[in-house]
């Protein structure tokens, strides 16, 4: 018997069946005891065109169903090495987005206060910058992995301050960012001016367009990015819109010429090694992807976060 927490098998409860929770692990209230925990935000009200990702906890949780405790590819064996469970939802206030960020906050402020990484399902994008006011009261300015359609850095939307798109803008101009320790990988689309895109670069982040990666392997990008990474604390904030949504249609911003669900298994497989403090993989919106594959999508890419943490063992 092992002395982890374990996902509950397929040939023990039909896949169907049994918790929904993530992978199907056991469920407590808080974070104590754990060395990492999934966390839902389910919330959208901070979306700028179709709604949907408050479902987006939910459905994940659903699908990850499929995945198994044991990744074959890379041999890392989480179920192994730490403990973890699904800690449920943040009790958001859905009528009023900056109480929402604040009681987000409080939230993770509570599950680091127990040493325990957590690794969020989304939920749109505007929750990692209160997440990140949390991260860096207890680590200081973090290095960011960011990979995206949109850089999300806009100064405002319709006047406001808070959105799914700015909270980059939010955490840079707030100290939240490791200096020279962010890259964003992805970026596409159109725009509203040509230099859209070189307020980020200015800031000194590493911008990677799509276009960059077009039909080529990501791992050496990766070893860039370690390098440059260095031992800092390092938080990783994954947009599903990042990839195609040929393979993730089920997203409220879509943009072609995404990255292919490969090329996004290679950046989180890369950023092994580093010292993960947190992760999300937020802007999943059920109601555009009735299959359930945009969901399956985030459910693995969060699972591999949860294989590349510090302390994950890998069989020999």
């Amino acid at each position: 018997m092992s002395e982890f927490n374990q996902p509950l098998g397929g040939n023990t409860m039909p896949r169907f069946a049994g918790p929904a929770t993530m992978m199907r692990l056991p469920t407590q209230d808080t974070a104590e005891g754990l060395d990492a925990a999934f966390i839902g935000i389910p919330m959208d009200i901070g979306t700028s065109n179709r709604p949907g990702t408050r479902l987006g906890p939910r459905q994940i949780r659903d699908e990850s169903r499929m995945l198994r405790p044991y990744n074959m590819a890379t041999r890392a064996a989480p179920f192994e090495s730490l403990q973890v469970a699904d800690i449920g939802d943040v009790p958001i206030n859905t009528f009023h987005l900056p109480k929402s960020v604040d009681i987000i906050t409080a939230f993770y402020d509570e599950v680091l206060k127990h040493n325990c990484i957590p690794l969020t399902l989304g939920g749109e994008h505007t929750l990692t910058l209160p997440i990140l006011r949390a991260m860096a009261k207890k680590h200081g300015p973090v290095g960011l992995i960011h990979i995206d359609a949109h850089a999300d850095v806009n100064e405002h939307m319709f006047g406001e301050p808070i959105a799914h798109g700015t909270p980059f803008r939010r955490a840079q101009e707030e100290g939240l960012l490791a200096h020279g320790k962010v890259v964003q990988i992805g970026l596409r689309g159109t725009g509203y001016a040509a230099e859209d895109f070189d307020w980020c670069r200015d800031q000194g982040f590493r911008v990677v367009p799509a276009e960059e990666c077009w039909y080529r392997s990501l791992a050496p990008l990766m070893q860039e990015v370690r390098e440059q990474m260095g031992d800092i604390p390092v938080y990783i904030s994954f947009d599903i819109d990042g990839l195609d949504p040929s393979v993730a249609p089920g997203t409220g911003t879509v943009e072609m010429g995404g990255l292919t669900s490969s090329q996004g298994l290679e950046l989180v497989r890369g950023a092994a090694g580093l010292n993960i403090v947190g992760g999300d993989l937020v802007e999943v919106s059920p109601p555009y992807d009735p299959s359930g594959n945009t969901a399956l999508m985030g459910a693995t890419l969060l699972y591999e976060m949860l294989c590349v943490l510090p302390g994950v063992k890998h069989s020999e």
